[in-house]
This record gives structure tokens, sequence and C-alpha cells, in this order.
């Protein structure tokens, strides 16, 4: 992965707070720390959605399920 070099407004109350929350002290940490949380919130959101739908899983199939819960 590379890095890029950016220059953008950032409006300083909204950075302050999550400084604060992310507990990180640099501008590059607070904004790649944010970015990291918007990703994971991502993919647990998606995590979520597809153990709701039981996506991809075993747990619907009576006979693997049936065998899960043997003593």
């Amino acid at each position: 992965m590379g890095t890029r070099k950016t220059s953008v407004e950032i409006d300083e109350e909204i950075f302050d707070a999550a400084r604060r929350i992310l507990e990180t002290a640099t501008v590059k940490a607070t904004i790649e720390a944010a970015l990291r949380e918007v990703a994971r919130v991502e993919a647990r959101r998606q995590e979520v959605e597809a153990l709701s739908r039981m996506s991809g899983l075993d747990l619907a199939n009576p006979e693997i399920m049936a065998r899960a819960w043997r003593p």
C-alpha cells in the first residue's frame, strides 16, 4: 500500500473531538485512526448482516446442526 499526501480543510472542533476520542497526538495519526475506525465499523456491520441472514453459514442446515449439538 502506498501513501497519499494531500491538503484538506478540517473543522477544528470535529478534529479535536476525534483526537480526544481516539487518543492520538498528531493530525496524521488522528486521520489514520479515524479512517481505520470507519473501515472497522463497516466490516462489523457486514458481519452482523451476514449473521442475521445466516449467509454462508451452515447454521441453517438441520443435518449439520444436529451433529453440532451432540454431547
